[in-house]
């Protein structure tokens, strides 16, 4: 984990990156997050914070408890707290999303790991 330019938050993943947009408030975190061609992020759940992300960028496959949603550009979907959850990025141009977390804990740690494609699976 490092930072930007602009020296806010900004850490690599094997899917892509992420950096912390807004973090000041003790409700809420907000993040840009950027998943690359062919990848995706964990399939996971947090028991202490809902999500909402809107995509800014490419062509979103969204999975909530098993059932998939395609985003694009200007829409969104929200990520209750607790519900199993996956962004991948099927097509061929970057996916880029801005994250809002609300709730009452936005450490890294509030993740559970269900599957994961760089072996990092908890259950």
């Amino acid at each position: 984990m490092g930072q930007d330019k602009w020296g806010r938050e900004y850490d690599e993943r094997p899917w892509g990156a992420y950096t912390v947009l807004d973090d000041d408030a003790a409700d809420h975190k907000v993040k840009r997050i950027v998943v690359e061609p062919g990848k995706r992020l964990s399939y996971q759940r947090h028991s202490q914070r809902s999500e909402h992300w809107f995509i800014v960028s490419g062509t979103a496959t969204v999975t909530l408890n098993e059932v998939d949603y395609e985003i694009g550009p200007g829409q969104s979907i929200e990520v209750p707290v607790g519900t199993n959850h996956r962004c991948a990025n099927y097509g061929s141009e970057q996916v880029v999303f801005i994250e809002v977390q609300y709730g009452t804990y936005f450490g890294e740690d509030d993740i559970v790991r269900l599957d994961d494609d760089y072996g990092r699976a908890d259950a």
